[in-house]
């Protein structure tokens, strides 16, 4: 295999498709990007056993030929040659990198090892949704999934289609994301679970423009395409929880507040209350106003946020960062929040649009 190409292009490339370059595997494939060098262009794969990325790029090939390369090593090495034009082929030494007046090595596997992927499936399924829309329901979601293997399924986004909406849930356990946004299918009712990391590397390869997506589904596989880069994801399969089920529809404690104002001062609660276990702040919610206090080792902090209160007052614990990373995806001026005890799950949303809300379960407290 022998190919040219501008730096860039191929750093580009390179770093795109080694997302899906697996970090712990027993099998060292995986850990690689397979190279394949064809008619007039470049094809890069990476496969970690979930998720696929490919990515082509035009390139003078004057040895036709694949090889699979570290992508990890690899992408990190041409982001450092990514100014000037490289040549790619392989050797006795394995892979030869040459650029400029100089020449590099890479210990290679050979292309057969690497797992051999289905082509793309004709979609049982799909939906159809502006990129800059999902782009936004994927923010809004994806970082209230679970990270750990204790419920496999929560590490990843429920997707419903219905009446024209594309629904997003994601939980961890301990929090809640909902969200919406307009979107067409082939037929409504289409509900699937995908992965986390799948809907953070297809938001990278959105551009957010006017542009629209089309998500393709079959079987247990979601795939998806943008001008060179194509990806296929496996899709988790199990119950997941109903948001349906779980969020309150009454309150005894209803709280509208400057989004801004309380950002601000839960931010400067959280200084203190970094790197501590429970990382707690509490709420006092009494006349027209939230009074704000934290506690550490470090120090204290007790702020006063105006608020129109109706209904009890109350008293409630909960994690700090849950509640900074509901309020800042939040989009609007003021954002309300809705308490029934101090015990019980409370909800954030926007004052006037109701296409996403979060849930907190609170923190239990001896005092």
């Amino acid at each position: 295999m022998k190919f040219m190409c501008e730096g860039l292009v191929l750093s580009d490339a390179a770093i795109t498709v080694s997302k899906a370059c697996a970090s712990r595997t027993t099998m060292p494939v995986l850990e690689c990007i397979k190279m394949t060098a064809c008619n007039d262009g470049v094809t890069l794969v990476a496969y970690d056993g979930e998720l696929s990325i490919e990515k082509k790029i035009k390139a003078d090939v004057l040895e036709e030929g694949e090889i699979c390369v570290n992508g990890r090593f690899f992408s990190d090495f041409i982001v450092k040659v990514a100014d000037m034009p490289v040549a790619i082929a392989t050797g006795d030494k394995g892979l030869e990198i040459s650029y400029g007046d100089s020449c590099s090595f890479m210990q290679v596997l050979p292309a057969s090892d690497f797992p051999k992927l289905k082509g793309r499936e004709e979609e049982e399924n799909y939906f159809e949704v502006k990129e800059s829309d999902l782009k936004t329901l994927i923010a809004k979601t994806v970082f209230c999934c679970a990270t750990d293997e204790s419920r496999p399924i929560l590490k990843g986004c429920l997707l419903e289609t219905e009446k024209g909406k594309l629904h997003a849930t994601a939980l961890d356990g301990y929090r809640m994301a909902v969200a919406e946004c307009p979107a067409e299918g082939k037929e409504t009712g289409m509900k699937l679970v995908c992965p986390a990391r799948t809907l953070t590397e297809i938001s990278r390869m959105l551009e957010g423009g006017d542009g629209t997506l089309r998500v393709g589904v079959s079987g247990n596989m979601l795939s998806v395409s943008v001008n060179d880069t194509s990806l296929n994801s496996r899709l988790y399969t199990g119950e997941f929880v109903r948001s349906d089920k779980i969020f309150p529809t009454k309150f005894n404690t209803v709280v509208s507040v400057s989004r801004a104002g309380l950002i601000e001062s839960a931010e400067r609660a959280a200084v203190l209350i970094r790197g501590d276990k429970n990382n707690l702040v509490m709420f006092d919610i009494r006349g027209n106003s939230i009074l704000i206090t934290a506690n550490s080792e470090i120090g204290n902090v007790s702020e006063s946020v105006k608020a129109d209160v109706s209904g009890n007052e109350l008293k409630i614990a909960m994690n700090g960062k849950f509640l900074l990373d509901a309020l800042k995806a939040l989009d609007e001026e003021r954002a309300v929040l809705s308490f029934n005890s101090a015990v019980s799950p409370f909800t954030l949303e926007n004052e006037n649009k109701k296409d996403n809300a979060y849930l907190i379960l609170p923190v239990r407290t001896t005092a």
